[in-house]
């Protein structure tokens, strides 16, 4: 099936994704009396009264404002706000089916930092929690750090944050089926927003024999070329000073994670690393290499973001479940050690893990509660 094409078809016949429905009846002259004026003037006095009856009043401030510029949307990158709102409108759909959230889209005409931060800052008191979604490195490092700091409600950009937590979670059930530690050595390839998430919460959760790898090769102390972020991912990863091309540093390596370009590995870089290999090849659409042809040089397990092949990493197991959490206990900030705890929790769903499955299934009964409760005991 064409599936880009049935969508279009799709998408036009229904006019988008999401719509608007009201709670409470509005039939007659009483109800709608109830709903909006004159009624509607007790709960804003409430809310007057009491700052956080708003979460009990209304329904968006039990939402999530999903926010895009359209600077680095999937893999189809900068194409603007109008072409990234079929994608935010989907990630509005699966908060509603996974979570039961509310979730609006939400598409900023600007890619200019402050402007971004300004113009969240001034909507935040509509909504639960900031899902900042699709904005390129390095401008999504400083806009997601300022708006931790500066509200207080969740915000987390999801590129960083979900995809790092799914990528743990298989690697907890990866490394156990291959009988391999924390001692394993690990290359990440692609040090934008989902690498640099993923690097961060790895080496918080103990992994020390990282190497992360751009389109100019490992990143290491003395690379003249690094940017600030490219920095602290030097100071803590690649003890060793490792330099060379992605090829070289795979060398022997266990696990290969990749958050990269498509076709960027053939079958003679996955024969030349260690013994019962990891592969996450999740760039999408297409992976760095397909799952079926690094099987056939060895590979022992192997991910990647499509459906149609097994271990799906997908943000859907991740990001549902954090801001049930955080909305429903009132978390003010989704910390690294609640990641950790969402990895553990989700590693651990899958009871008896092979190579063929390390990680849930996002429509397993469970997962986003799971989750949510990960967070919540912290």
């Amino acid at each position: 099936m064409d599936y880009q094409q049935k969508s279009i078809e799709e998408h036009k016949k229904a006019k988008g994704k999401i719509s608007v429905e009201s709670k409470l009846p509005v039939t007659n002259r009483e109800e709608l009396s109830i709903a909006y004026t004159p009624g509607v003037a007790g709960p804003c006095l409430e809310i007057v009264k009491n700052k956080n009856a708003v979460y009990d009043l209304t329904s968006t401030k039990n939402g999530v404002a999903v926010v895009s510029d359209g600077s680095a949307v999937l893999g189809l990158g900068n194409i603007g706000p109008e072409a990234a709102l079929p994608v935010m409108e989907g990630k509005a759909v699966l908060f509603k089916i996974f979570a039961g959230i509310d979730a609006f889209p939400i598409v900023l005409n600007t890619q200019n930092t402050e402007e971004i931060i300004s113009i969240v800052k001034a909507i935040a008191p509509t909504f639960g929690g900031i899902n900042l979604e699709d904005i390129s490195a390095p401008r999504c490092f400083e806009i997601e750090e300022r708006l931790i700091a500066e509200l207080d409600i969740p915000v987390i950009h999801d590129d960083q944050r979900g995809s790092a937590i799914v990528v743990l979670a298989g690697l907890i059930n990866g490394l156990k089926l291959s009988g391999k530690n924390k001692d394993a050595g690990i290359v990440i390839n692609g040090a934008g927003a989902a690498g640099t998430g993923i690097t961060r919460l790895l080496c918080s959760y103990g992994f020390k024999n990282i190497v992360v790898c751009d389109s100019k090769g490992a990143i290491h102390k003395g690379r003249a070329d690094l940017t600030p972020e490219k920095t602290k991912i030097a100071d803590s990863t690649n003890a060793n000073n490792q330099k060379g091309t992605l090829a070289e540093i795979l060398v022997g390596k266990d696990v290969f994670i990749g958050v990269s370009v498509g076709n960027l590995l053939d079958e003679s870089h996955v024969a030349s690393m260690a013994k019962k290999s990891i592969i996450f090849a999740l760039a999408n659409p297409i992976p760095e290499i397909m799952p079926d042809k690094a099987k056939s040089v060895g590979a022992f397990i192997v991910a990647s973001g499509r459906s149609d092949f097994p271990n799906q990493v997908n943000n859907v197991l991740a990001f549902p479940g954090i801001f049930k959490g955080a909305i429903r206990s009132r978390i003010r900030r989704i910390t690294q050690e609640m990641e950790i705890s969402a990895a553990e929790a989700l590693a651990g769903m899958v009871k008896n893990p092979s190579p063929e499955k390390i990680i849930p299934d996002p429509f397993e009964s469970g997962v986003a509660e799971t989750i949510a409760l990960a967070i919540e005991k912290l």
